[in-house]
């Protein structure tokens, strides 16, 4: 990768500032918040309809949320679905599709930016484009639920067959990490190769992809063994610090996304330059 030395450095920091990637991560924060509860709520709904309880969907996301949110998610959720409302199902499609459609133009712009592009598509493609990648991460969504499901229930059955049930559970173990990295790995590589108004082949979306992947992997791990073991935010913003350990951890999320488009945009710009 042409990123990988010292001037390839100095010149993604520079860009850092230049293209306020700190404050487009602030946006994408909002947006993040807004979306979470009615993505929640549409997922939940449908869990009638799907071979999991709703315990089995919010242990994907404690696999990697800080540990105090998880708290404060569950709670609320219970409370928003104990309402039993029959048109929860309808507000959940909508909400989600307005405020996570709106999270990915913010990401579209940042990309855009990265390549320093102009957004020239009419709006009406650039939120179709928005509403088709969050219906996407929807899908992508539910297939990361269904697949630990599935997988453990063939693997079980393979290895029983096979003699080595008693070994499946640290193999399972393993694998169910392996696949949770391919399937954020692939959202990473589909948004940074569509999104951005430039055309390109999808190879060269796979070094902010794998950076993205693994940076974000490392940081939501990271961060959640810090609010874990030394962050105690409940003692300075009192009942409302699991909503700002969710923004911390959003906003670092939002940071990595543009970040991985930055590392993409100019390892294009330094291979160009060797051309």
């Amino acid at each position: 990768m042409a990123l990988l030395n010292v001037r390839g450095l100095m010149l993604l920091w520079k860009r850092i500032g230049e293209d306020d990637v700190m404050g487009l991560a602030a946006q994408l924060a909002y947006f993040f918040l807004l979306s979470l509860f009615p993505l929640l709520i549409f997922l939940v709904t449908l869990l009638p309809y799907l071979p999991i309880t709703q315990e089995e969907m919010l242990s994907v996301v404690a696999d990697f949320a800080p540990g105090e949110t998880m708290t404060f998610i569950e709670t609320n959720l219970n409370e928003i679905m104990n309402q039993q409302s029959r048109t929860l199902l309808s507000f959940g499609i909508i909400a989600t599709m307005w405020s996570a459609s709106n999270g990915i133009n913010a990401i579209i712009r940042a990309l855009n930016k990265a390549y320093d592009v102009k957004e020239n598509r009419s709006f009406v493609v650039a939120r179709g484009m928005a509403i088709i990648f969050t219906v996407a991460m929807i899908f992508v969504f539910i297939i990361a639920l269904l697949l630990p499901v599935f997988g453990k229930q063939i693997g079980m059955f393979l290895f029983a067959k096979l003699g080595f049930s008693s070994h499946f559970l640290s193999f399972w173990h393993m694998l169910r990490w392996i696949l949770s990295f391919l399937i954020i790995f692939i959202v990473f590589l589909v948004l940074y190769w569509l999104a951005p108004n430039k055309r390109f082949q999808c190879i060269d979306a796979v070094p902010g992809a794998i950076f993205a992947t693994i940076s974000w992997l490392i940081v939501s791990w990271g961060f959640s063994f810090y609010v874990s073991n030394f962050g105690n935010y409940s003692a300075t913003y009192g009942s409302i610090g699991a909503v700002i350990v969710l923004l911390i951890w959003f906003y670092l999320t939002g940071v990595i996304i543009i970040l991985g488009g930055e590392v993409n945009a100019l390892n294009q710009l330094l291979k160009d330059e060797t051309c």
